[in-house]
């Protein structure tokens, strides 16, 4: 899985208006605070608009609020609403899928990826993020990484 620009640049924005979920933000707000450029941020904020996720409010003390409660958006929600499905192989369904001779078990591999990464941002919602609460298998999963970090060229 590979997290776009654009799908961390609107994580983090949602973060920041899930942390004041009572009063709009403006997008310049937002984008100083995440240090993400203005209008990359412009754009994130109508494809969230778009995808119900945030409203627009007008006036002198309009901006960007969260269109639901933060407990009521998960991390999986932002991300399928910038770049659509979380995990996907060649973009064929996994139900079904078969490979033959040595790779049949491959799907199954697949199978678990697409799990593994549903559990995680399916169950971490933008107040987990605000109240620094994460989930225990998030923080599980953190610490397995972290305990067994390795050195790879690419990050």
């Amino acid at each position: 899985m590979r997290i776009s620009a654009r799908t961390d640049y609107a994580l983090r924005a949602m973060a920041e208006l899930a942390d004041t979920p009572d009063r709009p933000r403006k997008a310049e707000d937002i984008a100083g605070r995440q240090d993400i450029p203005g209008r990359f941020l412009f754009v994130v904020l109508g494809d969230l608009r778009q995808a119900r996720l945030v409203v627009s409010v007008r006036g002198p003390d309009g901006g960007y609020a969260l269109a639901r409660p933060p407990a009521e958006i998960s991390l999986a929600d932002v991300i399928r609403a910038m770049d659509g499905p979380l995990v996907s192989v060649r973009d064929l369904k996994l139900t079904g899928l078969a490979y033959q001779g040595a790779a049949a078990p491959l799907p199954d591999v697949w199978r678990a990826v697409r799990t593994s990464i549903r559990q995680v941002l399916e169950g971490t919602t933008l107040a987990d993020l605000t109240a620094g609460t994460l989930p225990d298998l998030v923080r599980e999963r953190a610490s397995a990484y972290n305990e067994d970090v390795r050195t790879y060229p690419h990050g």
